[in-house]
């Protein structure tokens, strides 16, 4: 009789929110104000963005229905040329603003052989190279529908946001084998509520004030992160 073939054991993970945990800076905010440097943007679109932004940290703004708007701007546009765009942006200005204290905490989770994702509402365009910066493997984000190397101005849905991070998440852990229990989520964001209630570590960073009240009455740990150079 053959042995029974031994069921791997569960894996820990340690996910991490992108902007204002691992980024000092939100990126979204960051490309609008690149895009109206090129003259890509006027100043009311300008104005927009950063009310847009504005809403989101007050917790009012409808993110769905925001991306979707924004989303349908790239309607028509090739793939890879936007790619190549926002690579440029994202070592101008997305990489000075990574928190030098988040990715020392990357590298702890890596060396204890943790399965390390980044999960955000922002695309792959931001995200991934984000991780292939900091050396982590599985990053999850809010995808663009192509079409033919072309952009259909649309979103897969759901969107890398609130009850759609728990989505993608939940595919993730059972292709990964991950046990929520003994995992880690990084976040500065209340509107992570959902995914912050499942795992057994929570660990709150840069709180915005929602956040912060809600750690503090249920005694998450909460970390400030100083800012790198120049920002």
């Amino acid at each position: 009789m053959l042995p029974r073939k031994r069921k791997s054991e569960p894996r820990v993970a340690a996910f991490f929110d992108m902007d204002k945990t691992l980024l000092a800076e939100n990126s979204g905010t960051l490309y609008v104000k690149y895009r109206y440097e090129r003259g890509e943007m006027d100043r009311w679109d300008l104005v927009k963005g950063l009310g847009a932004y504005l809403r989101y940290k007050a917790g009012i703004l409808d993110i769905d229905r925001w991306t979707k708007e924004m989303m349908a701007d790239f309607k028509g546009q090739v793939e890879k040329d936007v790619a190549a765009e926002a690579l440029d942006w994202f070592h101008d200005k997305v990489l000075p603003t990574i928190y030098p204290e988040a990715a020392d905490i990357v590298r702890r989770h890596q060396q204890q052989g943790h399965v390390v994702c980044i999960v955000s509402g922002a695309t792959r365009f931001v995200v991934k190279p984000l991780a292939e910066h900091l050396a982590i493997e599985h990053f999850l984000y809010t995808r663009m529908e192509v079409e033919n190397g072309l952009f259909t101005g649309r979103v897969v849905e759901p969107i890398c946001f609130e009850e759609g991070k728990i989505y993608w998440i939940q595919q993730f852990i059972e292709e990964q084998g991950i046990d929520l229990a003994k995992s880690y989520f990084y976040t500065d964001s209340v509107t992570d509520m959902p995914l912050l209630e499942l795992v057994g570590h929570p660990v709150i960073t840069n709180p915005d004030p929602f956040l912060y009240r809600t750690a503090v009455k249920r005694r998450w740990p909460v970390r400030f992160f100083e800012p790198p150079e120049g920002i």
